[in-house]
């Protein structure tokens, strides 16, 4: 009876700290924004990359980042390779080349054109009106994307016009998030 009320507080436990990214597409993203003006955040990531699964696994798994990424933004996993038809302000983007009998890698998605993805994984913050603001290209832990995740949610962004103030606003910045 005691080993069976550990293992239920435990689930209890687990159940209630785990904490995931509400993923969605991107056209469900886009219409959200219609009524509740959020910034979007897309994860373009491949199914045969390391650094993807590593960032899905540490940083997007982190309870800290989920949460806040669930809170600010609109978050959008996009496979970048993938061979879905994406609706994306007033043009389909397909990847024509798509071979689905992979998997490894695969031709890139239009939209991954689009957005100038050219590595894995991309981070893409959007404004309010699904224009891009900027690509993070590479592994992000979760403190690391942290000030990316806060300075375009915040609006900070618009304070900064150069390399060096960015650098002293990375200087200065408080980690809130536990890896």
């Amino acid at each position: 009876m005691k080993k069976l009320f550990i293992a239920s507080l435990l689930l209890l436990w687990v159940s209630t700290n785990a904490q995931e990214i509400n993923w969605m597409s991107l056209e469900k993203a886009v219409e959200a924004q219609k009524t509740n003006p959020k910034k979007i955040f897309i994860d373009a990531y491949t199914i045969w990359c390391g650094p993807c699964k590593m960032l899905d696994k540490n940083t997007f798994g982190n309870k800290d980042v989920a949460k806040y990424v669930n809170e600010n933004y609109y978050p959008v996993k996009f496979n970048a390779e993938g061979g879905e038809t994406i609706n994306f302000q007033g043009k389909t983007y397909k990847n024509p080349g798509f071979n689905p009998n992979t998997s490894g890698r695969n031709s890139a998605h239009e939209l991954s054109s689009y957005f100038g993805v050219r590595a894995y994984p991309t981070m893409l913050f959007l404004d309010e009106n699904a224009t891009l603001l900027t690509p993070i290209t590479g592994y992000q832990t979760p403190r690391q994307l942290e000030i990316f995740l806060k300075i375009f949610a915040t609006d900070a962004y618009k304070n900064i016009k150069s390399q060096e103030e960015f650098g002293k606003y990375a200087t200065n910045f408080k980690h809130e998030f536990v890896e």
